[in-house]
């Protein structure tokens, strides 16, 4: 399906925001024009402020900096207001229940809950029993957000979305899980290169391949020929990578020789924090064809199209 020929009705069925396998093709459209649409205001400096004294809390079990200022920050800008919820795996291990936070955070007009570092199956659980959005702002699985302000970056830099190929290389992380699934969903070429030490997990390749094939190798030469996006990730966001691990990863690095091998107006994409040196190098990151500066400002702006569309 081509974005370009989508019309949008800014509206989703979606509640929540966990993963983007829950969300179908067309509502990942909405959410990309949402995130258009959010943009242009911001850039005109039109009032945008639709959360109208909305609170949105923050259970956060990790430190975050671009992510937790992009979202105060787009708070802020739609109207709404940000608290930070303090949160303790000794809490939860020690009987903390659930059902009870969202419901009682709910009655003091808590109007969505982002989380951070929060496993899957106690997200799933925050889904079952929550009257607000729950939305997943990075976990050890998924990286939805992060994921859908690339697919925004790659539209709005490339005008359009269907048809070009993405090629992954590197450290199967859960971002990669997350822009695979929602590149194949819409329309793009998947291509992953990474060692078989550090793949993706299996169960979200499988996952990802019912709705669209992905070429996987170890050959990072093989991924990344005429590849429209260049793609790879931080190794460790809080540890120091081992020397094996570095050893193991070192073909997989992003050099001016690999993007040689993209096509010739190929982009390098990478979420940041990066570690120059390791999975990039500088003059790749810092280049021309970096659009990590971009990644970085579009995050803003879709936090805010995805809190538009899922706070009723």
């Amino acid at each position: 399906m081509d974005i370009n020929r989508y019309s949008p009705s800014y509206g989703i069925t979606s509640k929540h925001m966990t993963k983007l396998a829950d969300f179908s093709t067309e509502e990942l459209f909405e959410l990309l024009y949402a995130t258009k649409a959010m943009k242009a205001k911001f850039l005109a400096h039109d009032n945008t402020r639709i959360l109208n004294d909305v609170t949105v809390a923050l259970l956060f079990a990790d430190t975050s900096l671009r992510m937790r200022s992009a979202l105060e920050i787009g708070i802020r800008q739609l109207g709404g207001m940000c608290v930070n919820l303090p949160y303790s795996q000794d809490d939860m291990q020690a009987g903390e229940n659930i059902k009870d936070i969202v419901n009682v955070i709910s009655r003091y007009g808590v109007g969505a809950l982002v989380t951070r570092d929060i496993s899957q199956n106690e997200l799933d659980e925050f889904c079952a029993v929550s009257s607000i959005p729950i939305i997943n702002s990075n976990n050890g699985y998924f990286n939805p957000l992060q994921a859908l302000c690339d697919l925004y970056t790659i539209w709005e830099k490339k005008g359009k979305l269907e048809g070009l190929k993405l090629a992954y290389v590197g450290k199967g992380t859960n971002l990669a899980a997350s822009l695979i699934m929602g590149a194949i969903k819409c329309g793009m070429e998947v291509a992953v290169a990474t060692p078989h030490e550090y793949g993706i997990r299996h169960e979200h390749l499988t996952h990802a391949e019912q709705y669209g094939k992905i070429n996987l190798t170890d050959n990072p030469a093989e991924a990344v020929r005429d590849a429209d996006i260049v793609y790879t990730d931080n190794y460790d966001y809080h540890a120091v990578p081992s020397d094996e691990e570095c050893e193991i990863l070192k073909p997989y690095q992003v050099n001016n020789a690999l993007m040689s091998m993209a096509n010739h107006n190929a982009v390098f994409m990478h979420p940041l924090p990066a570690s120059r040196g390791l999975e990039v190098t500088e003059e790749v990151i810092d280049g021309k064809s970096s659009l990590v500066l971009e990644q970085g400002e579009n995050r803003l702006h879709t936090i805010k199209a995805v809190l538009a569309l899922l706070v009723k």
